[in-house]
């Protein structure tokens, strides 16, 4: 099984080391293979990868912002929809989508699963300002 892995909206600290400990866990307990989109949902239509191996992970807990970079972008309104998403995680073999983000990357995200695609949503948000979360690590 494939997982990606998107970071987005404004970045801050905590996003590598999340990134970190789901392909650590992922790869060395359940045997799982990882790949990043780059710069949040912009790489994910725009089919923009990177692999995510422990060799890429390896020291990134203590570097500051997100190795797979970020972006405001909303797969809806620029380009995207949920045909595009589809294809470029069938192309890329992924099975299911970890999005970290705030507000708008899990209102994305929801929309997204409503659809039928297979996501998992991990809450950051620097305004704090999402509902189900006392605090955040974007908060932080």
């Amino acid at each position: 099984m494939t997982i990606g892995i998107l970071t987005s909206g404004g970045d801050c600290p905590g996003l590598n080391a999340v990134i970190r400990g789901a392909v650590r866990k992922g790869t060395e307990i359940h045997g799982l293979d990882f790949v990043g989109f780059k710069d949040g949902w912009r790489g994910l239509i725009e089919d923009d990868t990177m692999p995510l191996t422990r060799n890429e992970i390896q020291g990134i807990s203590k570097q500051g912002g997100t190795i797979l970079g970020t972006s405001r972008t909303n797969p809806f309104s620029e380009g995207g929809g949920v045909e595009r998403v589809q294809e470029v995680l069938e192309k890329n073999g992924v099975d299911a989508l970890i999005a970290i983000g705030g507000e708008g990357t899990l209102a994305a995200a929801k929309r997204l699963t409503d659809a039928g695609v297979n996501i998992v949503g991990v809450p950051k948000t620097v305004d704090n300002d999402l509902s189900a979360t006392d605090y955040t690590f974007g908060f932080d």
